[in-house]
């Protein structure tokens, strides 16, 4: 179990089949982000047992979607969610691989958008490309990336990093539409 916003407990799905976001990552993550959370649509991209979707909805997201590839995280995600939801809030999280369903989404568009993929599965530069070709990313919206301090990967000419910042052995590093696109 791990305790989210409002000490609530989420269930976990046990063994190294994914791996979380820790605590000090999620706190940094809300506080840059909670001024925009009320009534936004947020995107939690290889989600683990969502924690980062539920932490949104506990936060007043008014609709969280989440990618992830394994099913059993999805029952997991989905119980999750269900259990902060509130009644005007709408959820939806979609099993498969993370590209593939972006291109699904290409009528959605996201203010708050998280990614937190397998630190060595490739995925950093053809997830970002799909979000930038699917205009996933509201012109005012965000993007985090969860990767290695260190760890490069290719940025489209459309994101613009804003802010990076490392805790320990994990780096978030914030993107915004490019202005010169």
């Amino acid at each position: 179990m791990v305790r989210i916003y409002g000490n609530r407990q989420i269930k976990t799905l046990p063994g190294l089949q994914t791996r979380p976001t820790t605590a000090r990552v999620r706190e940094a993550l809300f506080n840059r982000w909670q001024h925009h959370l009320q009534g936004c649509h947020w995107l939690d991209l290889c989600a683990g047992f969502g924690s980062m979707g539920a932490e949104a909805l506990c936060r007043e997201a008014a609709v969280v979607y989440g990618i992830e590839q394994a099913g059993e995280a999805c029952r997991i995600i989905r119980q999750n969610w269900q259990s902060v939801a509130r009644p005007a809030q709408t959820f939806q999280v979609l099993r498969g691989d993370v590209v593939k369903r972006l291109a699904k989404l290409q009528s959605q568009s996201f203010d708050r958008i998280y990614f937190d993929p397998p630190y060595d599965g490739g995925l950093y530069g053809a997830v970002l490309d799909a979000i930038s070709t699917h205009n996933l990313l509201k012109a005012t919206g965000e993007l985090a990336v969860e990767h290695r301090p260190k760890q490069q990967f290719p940025i489209p000419t459309t994101l613009q990093i804003c802010h990076t910042s490392i805790y320990g052995n994990t780096a978030l590093t914030f993107f915004q539409i490019s202005q010169l696109a």
